[in-house]
């Protein structure tokens, strides 16, 4: 029964995973119509909020139901702002639309009145704002994010940390996972990596550079890649990463006759690989220390590695954060449809998992926002505690 407004580069309507959601929006001369989506952006936000929960496909958004309503004000073209109008005018077609939540993955280091009265008035009407805290890992406060009657919001990741490049300031307020989200983008727009081995699925990350290809092959282990080795024909090579750069392994492993490329980690975690400017011809890609291990137990069994088309992505970024507060905010709200925009900003804050120092701090705000958390707070205490 709430419907949140989705300020952004708009969305593919027609996506696998949003089909069935509640959508609306309209035209403007700048952007074009609202179910369009040049730079993914938006339907990767949308996607956190509404994906549909089709079994074995795609994505689960945290309101997975099709019960929720969305409003997208588009004010994004491919290359970034070309909205016909300001902000403001976004954020009062959001209100005037009967928008509860108005989600907002942007911002600017440029305070505005227009702007700040526009929110102020949208929060007496009853409107929850929320916006991004910012990507360059400062403390420099951005707004719609810091005006007062919008909630900032920082972005961790999957360890609950405080993700290095989120803004931090006394004016965040709360948090949510921003790194390596795997969300929605337009069909078939976006890439992604796969990467089986015997019967094992893992969860790889694209070698940037990689061509859009897909091999099968014995599991080989070519050590870390820094010379020829024909034992390697034939082979998906699995590489260690360190002491020679990207290029130089994939380029010796296909040059070594090898048809497919593994680099996994030295130190624990995932990672980001690049192969700058150097053309290969066989697929790449990166994967964890832990899975590198695994893979080195499975030596000689067949494995498929690629880089195919896909409609999924993993995004990082404050903009991944804002989504999944603005979503939970809906959902809690759905529950008390009577409490007001400040009530569920405030019981949100309230029932928010502390992170860090104790109490609120300028990376985490009051910390990690819990959906089940602010649901019992509020049947317990009432909009109003």
């Amino acid at each position: 029964n709430r419907k949140v407004c989705i300020i952004d580069s708009g969305i593919n309507r027609d996506h696998e995973d949003l089909v069935g959601n509640v959508m609306t929006g309209e035209y403007d001369a700048g952007t074009g119509w609202w179910y369009t989506d040049e730079n993914s952006h938006g339907t990767h936000v949308a996607g956190t909020i509404a994906a549909v929960n089709n079994a074995g496909v795609g994505v689960v958004g945290v309101n997975a139901n099709k019960k929720l309503k969305l409003h997208i004000v588009k004010v994004f073209g491919a290359n970034g702002w070309a909205y016909s109008s300001s902000l403001a005018s976004a954020a009062n077609k959001c209100g005037a639309a009967g928008a509860n939540v108005i989600s907002m993955s942007l911002g600017g280091g440029r305070k505005s009145n227009t702007e700040q009265t526009a929110f102020n008035n949208l929060q007496t009407q009853g409107v929850l704002s929320i916006a991004a805290a910012g990507n360059d890992g400062n403390t420099i406060v951005s707004y719609p994010a810091g005006y007062a009657s919008v909630m900032m919001v920082g972005a961790l990741d999957e360890n609950k940390a405080w993700a290095t490049f989120s803004q931090y300031n006394s004016k965040v307020e709360i948090s949510a996972p921003g790194v390596q989200v795997l969300s929605t983008v337009p069909m078939n727009s976006g890439m992604g990596a796969v990467l089986t081995v015997g019967s094992s699925t893992y969860a790889p990350g694209i070698m940037e550079g990689s061509p859009v290809a897909v091999a099968t092959a014995p599991l080989a282990n070519f050590g870390i890649g820094d010379a020829v080795n024909p034992a390697m024909a034939g082979k998906v090579c699995l590489i260690q990463r360190g002491t020679v750069d990207f290029a130089t392994k994939v380029t010796n492993c296909q040059n070594s006759g090898g048809v497919g490329a593994v680099v996994y980690n030295n130190v624990a975690g995932a990672f980001g690989g690049t192969l700058g400017t150097t053309i290969t011809n066989i697929p790449s890609v990166t994967t964890t220390d832990t899975e590198g291990a695994a893979m080195l137990g499975q030596l000689g069994q067949s494995a498929t590695v690629g880089v195919q088309p896909s409609s999924y992505e993993y995004f990082d970024g404050t903009s991944m954060a804002t989504p999944h507060v603005s979503a939970v905010a809906a959902l809690v709200w759905s529950y008390f449809p009577t409490c007001t925009g400040v009530q569920i900003r405030s019981s949100l804050t309230k029932s928010a998992m502390d992170l860090g120092t104790a109490g609120r701090d300028n990376k985490f705000g009051y910390g990690l926002v819990q959906a089940k958390a602010a649901h019992d707070r509020i049947a317990s205490l009432g909009c109003g505690n």
